[in-house]
C-alpha cells in the first residue's frame, strides 16, 4: 500500500508560479511512475504530467505548453510540479498518482493506469 501526500498548493495571482510537492510511503517507489492530475469543479479529472522512475522520460498535457516541468527527488518517493505562467483556468485540486505499469504513448494520460491516488492540494489562480 502506499500513502501520497500532496503539498504547496495556494493562491496565486495570474502570471505567478507555484511548486507542488507529492511525498510517497508505505514502500519503496524505485520502480513506479509517478503523475499529476488535476480535476476543476464540474469537470473531469485531466491529466498533468508523468515522470518514469528514472526521471529520463517525462509526458505532458496539451495545455501546459511548456509552463510546468515535472521531476522527481533523488530518494524517487518525491515528486514535483513546477508550475509557471498560472492562468486562472489551471485552478483545480492537484492530485499525485502512481503506476507500475510501463507508461506509452497511448496510457500515460489514462486515469485507470495508476493504481494509487493521493488526496490533492487546491491550486486558485486569480485573474
Amino acid at each position: 500500500q502506499i500513502h501520497l501526500v500532496e503539498s504547496g498548493g495556494g493562491l496565486v495571482q495570474a502570471g505567478g508560479s507555484l511548486r507542488l510537492s507529492c511525498e510517497a510511503t508505505g514502500r519503496a517507489l524505485g520502480a513506479d511512475n509517478m503523475a499529476w492530475f488535476r480535476q476543476a469543479p464540474g469537470k473531469e479529472r485531466e491529466f498533468v504530467a508523468a515522470i518514469t522512475p528514472t526521471g529520463m522520460i517525462t509526458y505532458y498535457g496539451d495545455f501546459v505548453k511548456g509552463r510546468f516541468s515535472i521531476s522527481r527527488g533523488n530518494a524517487k518517493n518525491t515528486m514535483f510540479l513546477r508550475m509557471n505562467s498560472l492562468k486562472p483556468e489551471d485552478t483545480a485540486v492537484y492530485s499525485c498518482a502512481t503506476s507500475r505499469w510501463p507508461l506509452n504513448s497511448v496510457n500515460y494520460a489514462r486515469v485507470d493506469t495508476y493504481d494509487f491516488w493521493g488526496q490533492g492540494t487546491q491550486v486558485t489562480v486569480s485573474s
